[in-house]
């Protein structure tokens, strides 16, 4: 006889999230498995704020959408998968209205990544391509020990596409956040 494992899903993360013993914890939610998280540190925690500042300035500039760190969001259809992003975008066209007290039934358009001394390189992009399979368009990992940002994307092909930028270079909004640019030098102070 085989027995299953029980599959979890965002309301079952949500009341995780609500109980007062967890106030400090952090989980995710990948194929119904729930996934916990360790807090960020201080630079982590700072670059997440820069980065967030940046693009929710620009964002509330131009009207485009909302800006979040550390908030859950799940494709709609999918119930059984949440990803917590460091900082996420999303448009207001893909925004839910009102926007959720709780987690968000729809994928940010932009994600951001950065790279924790807990996480790996080859986790961080494996997780950027499931933002990517999920329905996001741009993924930003942030290492910050080599001064970088690995921007990832989908390629027709279905393959992931991945450029490191470094010292000296500027991010892009692509076609995300038109006309947004970032200097490196601007995150790595």
């Amino acid at each position: 006889m085989e027995v299953k494992q029980r599959l979890y899903d965002v309301d079952d993360l949500w009341e995780l999230y609500c109980r007062r013993s967890n106030d400090h914890l952090r989980f995710e939610l990948i194929d119904g498995d729930i996934i916990e998280m360790s807090g960020p540190g201080g630079v982590h925690g700072e670059l997440a704020l820069t980065l967030g500042s940046y693009i929710r300035a620009f964002a509330k500039e131009h009207a485009l959408g909302r800006t979040t760190v550390e908030t859950g969001y799940h494709p709609a259809e999918d119930r059984y998968n949440l990803l917590l992003p460091d900082v996420a975008y999303i448009s207001f066209e893909r925004a839910p209205e009102p926007f959720p007290e709780k987690f968000v039934p729809a994928m940010p358009e932009s994600a951001v990544e950065i790279k924790s001394p807990s996480n790996t390189l080859a986790e961080l992009r494996e997780k950027a391509g499931r933002y990517l399979r999920m329905g996001s368009t741009l993924i930003w990992i942030v290492l910050p020990a080599e001064e970088s940002v690995e921007v990832c994307r989908l390629a027709q092909s279905g393959e992931i596409k991945r450029a490191v930028f470094g010292p000296g270079d500027a991010l892009s909004g692509a076609q995300v956040l038109p006309g947004f640019t970032l200097d490196l030098s601007q995150i790595f102070e």
